[in-house]
């Protein structure tokens, strides 16, 4: 059979598995700044991270929305968007790097690092105090009366 035209590696796994260990290996990448995994699997997570920091780097509702639902966790996606996007924003792409490590033991499998080329410094939270309201001194109510209806004034 033919290999021309198909895009992608398959690592043995059926469509929504190979989609989760890409979302999985994206999420851990965001989170961590490094990742170590296999060359293949590198290379495949490296098209998908750049255009999920593109529409990070926008920043609209839209694009947060997109990056959302591309990594698995809500946490990794608002990390890429708040601090790791503002950052990256030197670059046009090539904003990963992948580089050979060493083969693992049991399989001698080549292994590969990925992670941002430019370093990503943790943003500290800031807590925003919302004003406090001046408060107003209230009026004591008035007591309401109650009347009855002429219809439980009967019964």
């Amino acid at each position: 059979m033919h290999r021309h035209g198909y895009k992608g590696r398959k690592f043995g796994r059926e469509r929504d598995q190979r989609k989760a260990l890409i979302k999985g290996l994206a999420t851990s990448l965001v989170l961590h700044g490094e990742i170590e995994t296999t060359i293949e699997k590198a290379k495949e997570l490296k098209p998908y991270i750049e255009k999920l920091i593109t529409k990070a780097k926008k920043g609209d509702l839209a694009n947060r929305r997109h990056v959302i639902a591309g990594l698995s966790t809500q946490a990794a996606a608002f990390r890429l968007v708040d601090v790791i996007a503002p950052q990256l924003t030197g670059r046009v792409s090539g904003h990963v790097r992948i580089k050979r490590t060493d083969v693992r033991v049991g399989d001698n499998a080549q292994l590969a690092t990925i992670s941002f080329v430019d370093e990503i410094k943790e943003v500290e939270k800031t807590t925003v105090k919302k004003a406090a309201k001046p408060t107003v001194a209230k009026k004591p109510a008035a007591k309401a009366k109650t009347t009855k209806k002429p219809a439980e004034a009967k019964a």
